[in-house]
């Protein structure tokens, strides 16, 4: 017997989303929410982390008649493996993305593409300075033919550490050290990983999850930090600027494009194309009144940051953007994308295109863009979403809302500059007690939750505790939505930062970028760190991703915590099948790293968690509670 449909308002906090599940409900279209229904309930040795199908003398899973598998494997090692193996899955995902845009780099120095080009060159050779390559009196190019150099060494295997390494705390590099935690080389740690989790390798829980922190941390301190870097200096380092969100992105009488996915490199070459005279042209020849490019999840945000693109949602309302009915093309390039979004496109005029080799889906539109003909397909896209404007059904569109305006580009830069130039007065609004701490909100959506309660609810909860928020990936869209995003929500916060969000001018919440930008946090930890001759895990900070799902999530909150950044998850992975694996994630990795995880699903007691936790740090600094 089928299941009743559990009500709108349980399954998102928005009222542009709730319009659009009714509007799909009413239209047939089927939904995650509808999916997760019919998955549930979800197997529990999978939910346990008990299952393994790493060799064919299985499947096993672990059961108190059968407490090992096959070979003999128990829970705490065939729970570890597993982790182990999503770990090196969501890094591979951030440190791939890293490497694309080394090759983009390349493609410039190399002369090969005319469509991208240095536009930070400052920052080119500040990051170049920084990791030891000379840049007195040799061109641009020649700094950035060293620095791809170094880079692409990152990804490799002959070295005893990633470069970036250089900008952690001298004391939790010799604990990394200590430990053998120590990243070398971002594809080395990913492929020792699955080596380690082969059958009859690594049969040692502890030993396997010290070896997954070595493989977070090369994305987070490399692939990831690599990303977000040459990001800047091919596309610009982010600068404060307003833009809006929801739904209302979406255009009524405009031809609409929206962009997915992760990568800015696609993304933006979509927008130099939409913007172009001769293609607007065509868009009001069949009486639209121009092209309106809009984002969702991290692809948003890389535009959004750089180009004040507006937002049209976040991972859970991208089946939602297209049910709008007026969306001509969704642009793809590669993670966090649902195949559904296919099938929905189909159900509409909407023409869904992927464009990577490593992200194709069936039935799409493919374009195969690469640095030498980039601008050339994003040219033959944009026209293709005009053509299909004059396809559109305008019974079908339904655009819920208004555009709710919000505040984005702070970069790490962007916030040195608006504090006249150094991290000091960060450093003494942190010890007068006006920013008692700062908690990064990153990461997803997840239909198990209630669409983005928990994203906005700690947000609230902690800058009402004069703890300063910056949000990444999904969370900003819905901290945007909430009016968190914008200078007057310090009417929200504590006294302490009202009164430094008033005297900046800035938010109590910061968007600080795509989930690959967690990397700028860190940076900022680290140079808070150097600044007070302590280590990270000595700082009064802490990490949350509410409601995540993805592998990426995974290796993101593994590298805060092995980085020394108490971090909360709204739900646990899939390790509580092993009780050696769970305490040491919840309690034993803060002997050995000085930080773990908590899991909460209450925003109200998560806050408090982290609140207890920053007045610890505060003390042990001699800073006050």
């Amino acid at each position: 017997m089928a299941k009743e449909p559990r009500p709108v308002e349980e399954l998102s906090i928005w009222e542009d989303a709730r319009a659009m599940l009714t509007k799909a409900r009413a239209e047939g279209i089927e939904t995650a929410h509808e999916r997760l229904q019919q998955q549930t309930p979800h197997c529990k040795f999978c939910e346990l982390g008990v299952s393994c199908r790493n060799c064919t003398m299985g499947p096993c899973k672990i059961t108190p008649k059968a407490p090992r598998g096959v070979c003999g494997a128990d829970a705490d090692v065939i729970v570890a493996r597993n982790f182990g193996r999503f770990v090196a899955g969501g890094s591979a995902g951030h440190s791939d993305h890293g490497r694309d845009l080394v090759e983009v780099l390349e493609s410039i120095v190399e002369g090969s593409t005319s469509d991208y080009r240095i536009t930070d060159e400052a920052k080119l050779r500040r990051i170049a300075a920084e990791l030891g390559v000379t840049v007195e009196d040799r061109s641009t190019m020649d700094i950035a033919a060293e620095l791809i150099d170094i880079f692409y060494a990152d990804f490799g295997s002959r070295k005893k550490e990633v470069a970036f390494l250089c900008r952690v705390p001298a004391k939790r590099r010799e604990l990394w050290d200590r430990l053998g935690m120590t990243p070398r080389g971002v594809d080395r740690e990913i492929a020792e990983m699955m080596h380690r989790t082969h059958m009859g390798c690594d049969n040692d829980a502890p030993n396997t999850l010290i070896h997954a922190a070595r493989t977070a941390l090369a994305d987070g301190w490399a692939g990831s930090m690599i990303g977000t870097e040459l990001s800047d200096v091919i596309f610009g380092t982010p600068q404060p600027s307003m833009s809006h969100a929801n739904l209302a992105a979406i255009k009524k009488d405009k031809v609409n494009i929206l962009v997915h996915g992760h990568n800015p490199v696609v993304s933006e070459m979509i927008l130099a194309a939409a913007r172009e005279p001769a293609l607007i042209a065509e868009a009001e020849a069949l009486g639209a009144q121009g092209i309106n490019v809009a984002g969702l999840c991290c692809t948003g945000n890389e535009l959004l940051m750089r180009q004040g693109i507006p937002m049209a949602g976040n991972h859970l309302m991208t089946e939602l953007a297209i049910v709008t009915g007026a969306v001509e093309a969704v642009v793809v390039d590669y993670q966090c994308i649902m195949p559904s979004l296919v099938q929905i496109a189909g159900c509409y005029h909407t023409l869904f295109i992927d464009t990577a080799q490593k992200a194709r889906f069936t039935g799409a539109v493919h374009f195969d863009i690469h640095p030498h003909n980039a601008l050339e397909q994003a040219r033959e896209i944009v026209r293709m979403a005009v053509q299909a404007y004059a396809r559109r059904d305008a019974s079908r569109v339904q655009i819920p809302g208004e555009p709710v305006n919000i505040m984005t580009g702070f970069s790490n830069e962007a916030v040195i500059a608006a504090l006249g130039g150094s991290l000091d007065p960060l450093v003494q609004a942190i010890a007068a007690g006006d920013i008692r701490g700062a908690v990064g909100i990153v990461g997803c959506n997840n239909p198990k939750f209630q669409q983005d309660s928990m994203n906005v609810g700690l947000a609230k909860e902690l800058i009402k505790k004069d703890i300063l928020v910056l949000v990444t990936g999904c969370v900003t869209t819905a901290a945007g939505k909430a009016g968190l995003l914008l200078p007057e929500a310090a009417e929200q916060a504590g006294p302490g930062l009202r009164k430094i969000c008033g005297a900046l001018g800035i938010p109590p919440v910061l968007h600080y970028g795509s989930c690959v930008d967690n990397s700028r946090i860190l940076q900022l930890c680290a140079a808070l760190a150097n600044a007070l001759g302590v280590d990270i895990s000595d700082l009064p900070v802490g990490a949350s991703s509410p409601e995540w799902y993805s592998e990426k999530a995974a290796a993101i909150g593994l590298y805060a915590v092995a980085s020394g950044i108490y971090t909360h998850l709204g739900h646990p992975p899939h390790i509580l099948g092993s009780q050696t694996v769970t305490d040491l994630a919840v309690s034993g990795l803060e002997d050995l790293v000085g930080a773990s995880f908590f899991i909460e699903p209450d925003p109200v007691k998560a806050a408090l968690a982290f609140d207890l936790r920053i007045r610890a740090k505060r003390k042990a600094l001699g800073l006050g509670e």
